[in-house]
């Protein structure tokens, strides 16, 4: 026993020194370079561009990773994440776009004749470095990741230049002048089939469009002030700036004149629209071979999800992969995801850029995936964000569509004189100012400025992915426009205010006709994925006035209604069935297994006390209609010890153990369990779980009774711990090892044979492909759980311990993970997992013991404990009877 404990304290003091000492990963420096390139059309230019180059810190040659930074940005706003890339094993290159940072020339807004003609000389630049691998002479390896600004260039630079292997891009446009000038409404008479998405590489009519005016300005404003803010730092240079200069800042001279005639009135011109789409990926989309990774932001008013919608189709018509990510971000604000981004774009490259497609060794990324919002985490209170997936990208159209009933009359609305004051979407740049970042959107409508479309409450959950459709009618003065637009919102009740989903509203431009009264159009409302509960209502309304666009200066009146009362909802099957079975209790159930666990203490005392003989604080449970004893016995603390039994992977007798101030935490608890049963260890934090797994462990040490593990009892250091896996109170890892270093180091600290390890057995339950080569650190939290579990299951253990084991996990990881709990006890050993959440108990353990305040409430198999619900249990909600409902059963024979 001495020996024992003399290794323990000797493996601490390695594992504390090795974190200490241990480099921080593989060490990444970057190498400062100016790169000379031609600049333009102009053979006879040149400009510098301020890069920095990462080599690949293993040494030899690896693919390369161009990064690209978002609008006013520069080389430095990604050198964490081109750390990181390289990191993963590529070469990175990062550099400032001509016109930002401290690279010359002018904004070209990613033209093709000088922002992409910079990147594919930055290219030819990689094919000549000894680091980067080469598909052939003066053709690297290579891959462009990036945002906005970033990811266009990704975009622009795949369509122009073959020798791109793979993109990944970001939150960015496929039209710049849809982006600026959107116009969501198609005449009725050409409107064909409502709901489907125009056809693939067709462009948007951006001459009729709605200037988005704070936007506009917003990046304008960031070009022009690039010269003054330079110039604040390095005074020594510091000189009047010319009139020119003043006016355009860094921007092209043509860009200059563009902006100021439509800042002027409101209007786009053809030059404008020309200009734009040259720096459109739309337009050459078609050219992309690249396979294909568009990321887009679902809370991004500047680029929103229509515009990855438009890349996806153009560049997948030509057969190329693509796959799409909505996730919780984009310019308004909203988590952003950096790890799971991260995470999405490693697999991609690892496996179009290296080769690591089978699915192990690089995980694969679903051709469409979505974020979605599962509450908060009980135990952390974090937010949990959920991401179903499918194997087809659906399109805004989805797979099937709802339709809603909207009702309302025909209503007047005006047009202010100036515009003001305007009604509220989003405020473009504040990033979620007025709902925070986790809040659905909060608008404002002025009134008299708008008209109102509701439907009646919903009788069922509706969940909206994609774009809705509806049909108005304008009236008014023939020969004008009518400027208005459209919002869809989620109404739960007179009280609380009306949401209005990532605030984003959908500008439509509707044309009288001369010698008409009126004109009808099908409108398509903005991109979402939103979930509309039973019980609330859905509203359509529509705005003269928006603070982010332009609107006309002149006063007008126009009669709003509906053609159709019909509301169109794309709706995403296969994808609500990915997250089905956990929303309802990542919900509903950290509240309700509190006020479970104390219905069930009171109901067990109270059927003690009416059965015969019944002790007190022991669970009652029906006996078996075959008057069989159940196969999990359950005693009482007066009940007498059984002897010990070998063949019993474990058995508590009258456990108790007291916090220093006397409080128990558990409270004579007694129970047993049997060789092939995965035990659901359930009851709410603090209900004394985690206290008893620590001393089945031999962490602590009880203050009463006993632990015998397969008929020996637990002490520290007891030889039959040998024999238990265990994972406990969240993954612990030295965080700059990888996560292979971190599994073979703890194996290595038992001193039991590597042949007895299993590594392949576990390292694929844990399905982290290659990033068990990447530092811990780098990992995200259901990473970390992943490779937690697997560590436990080193050994193939006869005793598995886990506690909180789907903490962290999406919902195909969960799913799979049922399944290895049920597989491992199908097996011969036995398996208990600790839970909080009844829906993890029912469908992935035979056997239940249920804690509170410490003490034992009910225990038995979970089939036993539903065939002794009571008779209303699981009546009429079509789903039979579960635990939720015979808890909330027995809640109410108690209230």
């Amino acid at each position: 026993m001495k020996r024992v404990a003399a290794s323990a304290a000797a493996l601490a003091l390695i594992a504390a020194t090795t974190w200490l000492v241990w480099p921080s990963g593989a060490e990444v420096r970057g190498q400062d370079q100016t790169i000379t390139v031609v600049d333009g059309p102009a053979d006879d230019q040149r400009v510098e561009l301020d890069t920095t180059f990462f080599p690949p810190p293993g040494g030899g040659k690896a693919p390369a990773v161009l990064l690209g930074h978002g609008f006013g940005g520069s080389k430095r706003s990604v050198e964490d994440e081109a750390i990181r890339i390289a990191q993963d094993g590529y070469a990175v290159l990062t550099w400032s776009a001509r016109g930002f940072g401290r690279s010359t020339g002018e904004i070209a807004l990613n033209s093709p004749d000088y922002e992409v003609k910079d990147v594919k000389q930055l290219i030819d630049w990689l094919a000549k470095r000894p680091e980067v691998l080469l598909d052939a002479s003066d053709d690297p390896r290579v891959g462009i990741a990036g945002g906005s600004y970033g990811g266009a260039i990704a975009l622009m630079t795949a369509a122009h230049d073959r020798r791109v292997d793979a993109i990944v891009p970001r939150i960015t446009w496929s039209d710049l002048a849809d982006a600026l000038f959107p116009n969501t409404a198609v005449p009725l008479s050409a409107a064909g089939d409502a709901g489907q998405s125009s056809a693939a590489g067709s462009l948007p009519e951006a001459e009729n469009g709605v200037f988005k005016r704070m936007w506009a300005g917003i990046f304008f404003g960031q070009g022009v002030s690039l010269d003054s803010l330079a110039l604040r730092g390095r005074p020594e240079t510091a000189r009047p700036l010319t009139p020119e200069q003043a006016r355009c800042g860094r921007f092209r001279p043509e860009i200059c004149a563009v902006y100021e005639e439509v800042a002027k009135t409101g209007r786009p011109t053809p030059e404008a629209v020309d200009l734009l789409r040259e720096s459109s990926p739309i337009t050459v989309a078609a050219q992309i071979k690249a396979p294909t990774l568009l990321i887009q932001g679902q809370r991004d008013s500047l680029f929103p999800l229509s515009h990855a919608d438009a890349n996806a189709r153009a560049i997948a018509a030509g057969g190329t992969p693509v796959s799409l990510a909505w996730f919780d971000g984009g310019h308004d604000g909203g988590d952003g995801e950096a790890d799971w981004v991260f995470e999405q774009s490693s697999a991609w490259f690892a496996r179009y850029l290296k080769g690591e497609g089978d699915g192990k060794t690089a995980p694969p990324v679903s051709a469409f995936t979505v974020t979605r919002d599962g509450g908060r985490d009980p135990g952390t209170r974090q937010r949990v964000r959920l991401h179903p997936e499918t194997g087809s990208y659906p399109g805004l159209g989805g797979t099937a569509t709802s339709t809603v009933e909207l009702a309302g009359p025909a209503q007047n609305i005006a047009n202010p004189p100036g515009g003001a004051p305007a009604s509220i979407s989003s405020v473009p740049g504040v990033g979620g100012l007025l709902g925070g970042q986790n809040s659905p959107g909060v608008a404002i409508d002025m009134p008299g400025q708008s008209a109102a479309f509701e439907s009646r409450p919903l009788t069922a959950p509706l969940q909206l992915t994609g774009s809705s459709t509806a049909t108005i009618r304008v009236s008014g003065q023939g020969g004008t426009e009518a400027t208005l637009f459209a919002k869809l919102y989620d109404v739960a009740d007179s009280i609380q205010p009306p949401t209005l989903p990532a605030g984003l509203v959908a500008p439509i431009r509707v044309a009288i006709p001369e010698g008409a009264t009126s004109a009808e159009a099908t409108i398509t409302l903005p991109a979402v994925d939103h979930a509309f509960a039973a019980g609330h209502r859905l509203r359509l309304v529509l705005t003269t006035t928006d603070m982010g666009f332009a609107t006309p200066a002149e006063p007008a009146t126009y009669q709003v209604s509906l053609v159709s009362s019909t509301l169109t909802v794309p709706t995403v099957g296969t994808l609500a069935a990915a997250s089905g079975g956990v929303a309802w209790w990542v919900w509903a159930m950290p509240l309700a297994a509190v006020v479970v666990a104390a219905a069930l203490l009171v109901t067990g005392r109270a059927r003690d006390r009416r059965r015969p003989g019944a002790r007190t604080g022991a669970a009652a449970l029906p006996e078996p209609a075959d008057g069989r004893t159940p196969v999990l016995t359950v005693n009482g603390a007066a009940a007498e010890a059984p002897a010990p039994d070998p063949a019993v992977p474990l058995e508590i007798s009258g456990l108790a153990k007291a916090y220093s101030n006397g409080e128990l935490a558990v409270d004579n608890l007694s129970f047993r369990v049997e060789q092939g049963q995965v035990l659901g260890l359930l009851g709410p934090n603090g209900a004394g779980k985690t206290t008893t797994m620590r001393m089945m462990m031999g962490l602590i040490q009880p203050d009463g009774g006993e632990i015998r593990i397969f008929g020996e009892r637990v002490t520290p250091g007891a030889p039959v711990l040998s024999r238990l896996g265990s994972f406990v109170e969240g993954p612990g890892f030295l965080p700059h090892l990888s996560g292979r270093d971190n599994i073979e180091l703890y194996w290595a600290a038992t001193g039991r044979p590597v042949a007895d390890a299993h590594f392949d057995e576990a390292l694929e339950i844990a399905g982290l492909g290659k990033a068990l080569q990447r530092a811990v650190r780098t990992y995200s939290q259901g990473m970390r759980q992943r490779l937690a579990i697997a560590q436990a299951m080193l050994g193939l253990p006869d005793l598995l311990v886990l506690d909180e084991p789907t903490n962290g996990l999406d919902p195909p990881q969960i799913r799979e993970m049922r399944e290895v709990l049920k597989r491992y006890a199908r097996d011969g050993r036995t398996v208990i997992v600790s839970s909080h959440l009844l829906a993890e108990v029912e469908q992935t353990c035979s056997h239940v013991v249920v804690m509170h305040r410490g003490k034992l409430v009910s225990a038995g198999p979970v089939s036993l404990l539903l065939s002794s619900a009571p008779r209303s249990a699981g009546a009429g909600n079509g789903h039979g009877t579960r635990l939720e409902d015979v808890f909330l059963d027995l809640i109410g024979d108690n209230a």
